[in-house]
């Protein structure tokens, strides 16, 4: 699963990091309590996306360090699962960072690292991508890269070239890995902020839906433009997070393989909250603004599932 949950911070002061509005003396008044019970609906979010069994493998947007991660796994409900994560440790002026949670006997890490996105002039930096390479029960390897690219704050159109740059360098991996990989395995996860039918998933990562002519060595988008979409601005649902795969993991005849039917933007009521302005429900966030709202996340988690032979 791929998951941006909403500034998951601390309550501690990093020096090094403008996270003044995550500390219970700022505005947000944010307490251990409310990190608390955020990191609880968290942990219910995971394990009811895994029905059956918790994720193997969970995606995780906007948390602040490692410290936030140990809470998670180790003392909410999650404690009898036994993930283990990886984070980066980006530049990014805020302390936000990508993660990934792992089931470490259905997932064996062989190698990570963080790819560092060099800003453009008068840019600000941004998160890094997480590139993990781990081994599968069918003794297949697979390429994660888990991103955030550039957020839309200052403006979709303004903010767009700041997205291409970050695309292009995890474009630019993608296809290092399709000429050294004799079956390139990858699924790359997070939030684009970026539609389907948008010029970074397109254009640059050339990622379209699914279809009759499949490549093994192309990237597919499993999650089309549809309503709920996983984020709400302003009434307008789109869809910002998403699953691309190469096509080899679309084919039903290998050992491990899934499709479009098989990717979904998880909706649970609990997630939803109305939207008292626009009509319908949106995402039940926990903050609107500075007033703390009490709710999961302003986005939507996607969920994806794998066939093993």
């Amino acid at each position: 699963m791929e998951y941006n949950v909403e500034n998951l911070f601390d309550c501690k002061h990093d020096s090094l990091k403008n996270d003044n509005e995550f500390l219970p003396t700022a505005l947000r008044k944010w307490t251990y309590d409310k990190y608390r019970k955020k990191l609880i609906k968290l942990s219910k979010v995971i394990v009811a996306v895994g029905e059956e069994q918790v994720p193997d493998l969970v995606a995780l947007c906007e948390v602040e360090n490692e410290q936030v991660l140990t809470d998670l796994t180790r003392y909410t409900p999650l404690k009898e699962v036994g993930y283990r994560y990886l984070i980066t440790n980006s530049p990014d002026e805020r302390g936000i960072d990508v993660a990934l949670l792992y089931q470490p006997g259905r997932f064996k890490v062989l190698q990570h690292r963080a790819i560092t996105i060099t800003p453009l002039k008068g840019q600000r930096a941004t998160r890094d991508i997480l590139h993990v390479s781990g081994k599968l029960i069918t003794g297949d390897t697979l390429d994660l890269f888990i991103c955030h690219l550039p957020s839309r704050a200052t403006g979709a159109r303004r903010s767009r070239p700041h997205r291409i740059h970050a695309a292009t360098h995890l474009k630019s991996s993608c296809d290092s890995l399709m000429r050294v990989r004799v079956e390139p395995r990858i699924l790359i996860m997070g939030d684009f902020n970026d539609p389907p039918e948008g010029f970074i998933i397109q254009e640059i990562l050339q990622a379209n839906i699914p279809d009759n002519t499949l490549s093994r060595k192309r990237l597919y988008n499993l999650i089309p433009s549809q309503v709920p979409g996983t984020y709400r601005y302003h009434g307008e649902w789109s869809v910002l997070d998403h699953f691309l795969i190469s096509g080899i993991l679309l084919d039903e005849n290998t050992k491990f393989h899934t499709s479009q039917e098989d990717a979904a933007i998880v909706t649970f009521p609990f997630l939803l909250e109305r939207d008292q302005k626009y009509g319908g429900y949106k995402p039940y966030r926990t903050y609107i603004g500075p007033r703390y709202n009490g709710g999961f996340s302003d986005h939507l988690p996607i969920r994806l599932d794998f066939h093993i032979k």
